[in-house]
């Protein structure tokens, strides 16, 4: 017998919770709620849900802005439940890594469809993967962590999107406007010496020579990569 799939409710207003609660519980599905932005990190982590609901007007964080976060280091499907109707909140909300867009009120039936959609997503995107490790160094996505020989290493918000999206894809060669693009989205300046000095003081941060380097690899006239496992 299979378990149950496990939902996380991220809502601050209890009643929507407790209406939640009851209509999953009602087809099989198991909750864990959660009302506010801070904690969603350590209940993906605690409980490993199949599928997240979230309200984007939380008390300490944007929605918006945790989407973003979450997308960061997890590949769980996220349905957007929120009172916001206009189209350029749901714009964003899908461009940010959202999966899905429901507006309050909302039915329990098209509430329902939508989750065994994300089900499904979920059983074919496969575990995340919340480290990365280069060599002797590691990235703990879920804490936004950089450390070396156990060390940790302070990297300014820009370091660290360049580390992990080179970490994500290592072995792979990442181009200068595929960096640009990931770090920057559509602000993205397409000048590629911009991004080599972002790359030049990261390699002196994580202590890797350009001309003996052991982690970040330049591909001549074409962009970067980091060594493979």
């Amino acid at each position: 017998m299979t378990n149950p799939p496990k939902i996380l409710i991220v809502e601050d207003e209890s009643e929507i919770r407790k209406f939640l609660k009851v209509a999953l519980q009602s087809n099989n599905i198991q909750s864990v709620e959660c009302d506010n932005a801070r904690d969603v990190p350590a209940q993906i982590i605690g409980t490993r849900p199949d599928v997240i609901i979230l309200d984007l007007g939380l008390p300490d964080k944007d929605g918006q802005e945790l989407i973003q976060e979450i997308r960061e280091w997890s590949k769980t499907p996220i349905i957007v439940l929120s009172a916001r109707f206009a189209e350029i909140e749901k714009v964003q909300a899908l461009e940010n890594g959202a999966d899905d867009y429901l507006i309050k009120p909302f039915s329990t039936a098209e509430l329902l469809a939508r989750i065994k959609v994300a089900l499904r997503h979920a059983n074919n995107g496969g575990d995340d993967g919340y480290l990365i490790e280069i060599g002797d160094l590691q990235v703990d996505l879920s804490k936004r962590q950089v450390t070396f020989c156990g060390n940790e290493i302070k990297l300014t918000p820009i370091e660290y999107k360049l580390l992990t999206e080179l970490g994500k894809n290592a072995g792979k060669v990442i181009t200068h406007s595929q960096l640009l693009y990931a770090v920057w989205g559509k602000r993205a300046n397409l000048d590629s010496s911009y991004l080599r000095i972002h790359i030049q003081h990261l390699r002196e941060k994580i202590g890797d020579d350009p001309m003996n380097p052991k982690y970040i690899f330049t591909i001549p006239g074409i962009g970067y990569k980091t060594r493979g496992s």
